[in-house]
């Protein structure tokens, strides 16, 4: 058990316990139709053929705004967002030009993502995690790059195929086929 949850009584890691459970059902029936329709529902925002270059690639569905939204979602119903998370953080650490400003970038990325007790801990081996480590004391904009590169073929390898096999990735394409059909049905009369 992790050491700052021993001080607390069972009766709260038990209701913890509970709560994560029915949040985790509460996700794995998520509906990403938002995704299909603008706020004013006169145009799509996403498209079937945009949706179906996701399997393409992992980088095209990591380089649409939707199925960056779409992934993460599913990685949020499989409690494991951290990954997709700290690849994002460390995107946004590559593009500051300020110099001043990488070292308290750097740490704030090691503190929640890289250290033993990050509270958003990444999966990573120990001589990655040293290797991280040492390059956080004196940051460049590569310091994460070892530690990002894992965690992107672990959601490539891992998470990636099992999001094109989920449920709600089905649903998406189905919902979007439907709409198109729909469109194509009225374009004839």
């Amino acid at each position: 058990m992790c050491r700052g949850l021993a001080a607390f009584p069972s009766s709260c890691l038990e209701r913890a316990k509970g709560f994560k459970s029915r949040l985790g059902s509460f996700l794995q029936r998520h509906d990403w139709s938002f995704l299909c329709y603008s706020y004013r529902a006169t145009k799509p925002r996403l498209t079937l053929e945009e949706c179906l270059k996701w399997k393409e690639s992992f980088e095209n569905l990591l380089s649409n705004k939707h199925g960056l939204y779409a992934f993460r979602a599913f990685l949020i119903s499989e409690f494991s967002e951290e990954n997709i998370a700290f690849y994002l953080a460390c995107e946004d650490f590559k593009r500051t030009k300020s110099p001043s400003k990488l070292l308290a970038k750097a740490n704030r990325i090691y503190e929640e993502f890289i250290s033993s007790e990050a509270p958003r801990e990444v999966n990573i081996d120990h001589e990655t995690r040293d290797i991280t480590q040492m390059n956080v004391k004196c940051p460049t904009v590569g310091c994460f790059d070892m530690a990002q590169y894992r965690i992107y073929i672990l959601m490539e390898k891992d998470c990636y195929p099992r999001f094109l096999r989920s449920a709600a990735y089905r649903d998406l394409i189905g919902q979007l086929k439907v709409e198109k059909s729909g469109k194509m049905g009225t374009k004839k009369a």
